[in-house]
């Protein structure tokens, strides 16, 4: 348990280490175009990404993220944080080890869960359809396949302005279908903060911190180590 709470207390301290990265709030003084590949991107904005550089690395998705064409939602390294401590309570309650650094966690699961977020081509705010989601069945978003193919939902959210309706600002989103038999029920929705950062092979559209679990799903991801761990993989 001391373990898990050091750990965790590192991550924080890093969070909060830095000054807050002005482009992240989308104010829209800076260039959005990065002169270099997103996984560079992600190394120059280590107040938000390193532990996502990290993971990127971690699960031998390198050489897609410096030269595979690629749209990336780019979670934050809160989410990352508050995966790991979840993780952590639930592997000491189990009886397992808790894990001391991310390297801890296997290859093929960091994999799992990070290509989610990743999708083939160069996509801007532009190319994604509306979403409206207390009206999904006029206004759906779409459908796409991630980069390990589940099936992940990506809308613009078309806000009202002054009482009239779709007039307002548009926000990108990015949603988990936990269950396919059921399409529309029980999203696991999140925001983007700041969208269209152009790097040299691809978009990145960073999503809001208050995207709370790397992965989207918590219970599978400590179900899926619990795994690893059984099997001794």
């Amino acid at each position: 348990m001391l373990r898990m709470i050091l750990f965790s207390s590192l991550i924080l301290m890093s969070l909060f280490a830095c000054k807050k990265d002005q482009y992240y709030r989308d104010s829209g003084t800076q260039d959005p175009h990065f002169k270099g590949n997103t996984l560079a991107y992600l190394d120059a904005v280590p107040f938000f990404f390193d532990s996502v550089a990290q993971v990127v690395r971690l699960s031998g998705m390198e050489d897609v993220f410096t030269s595979d064409t690629l749209t990336f939602f780019a979670p934050t390294d809160r989410s990352i944080m508050n995966l790991v401590q979840t993780l952590n309570t639930n592997l000491y309650r189990y009886g397992y080890d808790t894990i001391k650094t991310l390297a801890d966690v296997p290859q093929v699961v960091w994999q799992k869960y990070l290509q989610r977020y990743m999708f083939r081509g160069a996509n801007q705010l532009k190319d994604f359809p509306q979403i409206d989601f207390s009206l999904k069945s006029i206004y759906p978003g779409q459908d796409y396949l991630s980069w390990n193919n589940t099936t992940m939902n990506i809308g613009v959210v078309y806000a009202d302005d002054n009482g009239v309706k779709y007039v307002g600002y548009r926000q990108l989103t990015l949603s988990y279908i936990p269950d396919l038999t059921y399409p529309l029920d029980n999203w696991n929705t999140a925001f983007v903060s700041s969208t269209n950062i152009i790097t040299d092979n691809g978009v990145v559209h960073a999503l809001d911190k208050d995207h709370y679990y790397f992965g989207f799903d918590i219970l599978a991801f400590v179900n899926d180590m619990i795994s690893v761990m059984q099997t001794g993989g």
